[in-house]
């Protein structure tokens, strides 16, 4: 039953599964003492070992040596064993040589079916571990399918099936199946049925991806990503800054004539994008983040947690934004609470507090 042509045939199914040959092995050692046992009614436990190298396999049969009468066939007295070999004593473990000329079909049909669903049970295994290292990567898939509003793609180089869900795709973003996409992979999950990959295009970790992948400064650690934040199909917020005075992050970003970061709004549809520079200073980060509007003026609480931003009477909608989006963006990014006030609305303003910046003076 076993010879060189079915060694071979286990090498090429090692290939096919990109598995190693200990695991191919050890699947098929386990299925084949199952067909065994099942073939032969056997209650002691099988061991088979295989011998690529001969081209032979064995089979044997074990029993626990134990004090008094054995309870079943799994058991063995001490006094049987010591006919097999007399030095034993209790506890040892006793092999018989079992191996059978040859297996029946339904015995080498069980084995395959054994052998298969171990051999999937660690490509699985093998694929979701692969899977892990790429959390928070972004990669590249295809749909292969649409049902209740889920994307189901194929992440290429895997057997992985993602799962996009309706709160991870961009709002207004026709999808149709063979469309090849870029999607962030959020989080590895067991399912029950085995891993399952959720990935996404809406969160703002898939802009930070593509930044980064246009950016050639942002991945070799020049520039920083420090923050961003995003209403997907809408607009996106990123802050920038980089450690080295000589180095521009904003324009580094941005790019030649644009080229990078329209590189990141084409990829998004036509998404705004608006890029900050980071700076320490609170007032001033916050009057950046609220582009493409320009604050008169910051006025921070004295915990720093809140800011009142006033901004002129004719640049109150632009600088809230639709439906209080830019805004909204800005608080996120910054990590203050923001109320944006008309100049005209405020009366009594003390001008020379502590926490005002005028910035227009900048």
């Amino acid at each position: 039953m076993i010879n060189k042509e079915f060694f071979a045939a286990l090498e090429d199914l090692e290939k096919e599964k990109k598995l190693n040959k200990e695991l191919l092995l050890s699947s098929l050692e386990t299925g084949l003492a199952s067909a065994y046992k099942k073939e032969n009614g056997e209650c002691r436990t099988v061991k088979v070992k295989l011998y690529p190298e001969k081209s032979k396999l064995e089979f044997f049969a074990y029993q626990t040596v134990i004090e008094g009468e054995p309870e079943d066939e799994s058991e063995l007295s001490l006094e049987e064993a010591k006919e097999i070999k007399p030095d034993a004593e209790i506890g040892d473990i006793i092999g018989e040589d079992v191996t059978p000329k040859s297996l029946s079909r339904i015995a080498a049909q069980t084995a395959k079916q054994v052998i298969m669903q171990r051999i999937n049970e660690a490509v699985r295994e093998q694929v979701a571990a692969e899977m892990n290292e790429k959390e928070g990567e972004l990669v590249t898939a295809v749909i292969r399918r649409i049902d209740n509003n889920t994307v189901y793609v194929e992440i290429i180089g895997s057997q992985m099936e993602g799962v996009m869900a309706l709160n991870d795709q961009i709002f207004g973003e026709k999808y149709s199946v063979n469309d090849r996409i870029r999607v962030f992979v959020k989080k590895v999950r067991d399912s029950g049925k085995g891993a399952q990959v959720m990935v996404s295009r809406s969160c703002a970790g898939l802009v930070k991806k593509l930044f980064e992948l246009e950016v050639p400064e942002i991945r070799s650690g020049l520039v920083k990503i420090k923050n961003a934040v995003r209403e997907a199909g809408n607009r996106t917020k990123i802050s920038v800054y980089s450690d080295d005075p000589n180095l521009d992050a904003l324009a580094s970003c941005v790019g030649q004539k644009g080229v990078r970061v329209n590189a990141v709004v084409a990829e998004l549809n036509g998404e705004k994008v608006d890029i900050i520079l980071y700076t320490p200073n609170i007032a001033d980060y916050i009057a950046r983040s609220l582009s493409p509007a320009k604050p008169i003026m910051v006025k921070l609480s004295d915990d720093q947690k809140h800011a009142d931003v006033i901004v002129s009477d004719d640049k109150l909608s632009l600088a809230i934004g639709k439906g209080g989006m830019n805004a909204r963006l800005a608080a996120r990014l910054v990590g203050v609470k923001v109320d944006i006030k008309t100049l005209s609305s405020e009366t009594g303003m003390d001008q020379d507090s502590e926490e005002e910046e005028d910035l227009d003076k900048e």
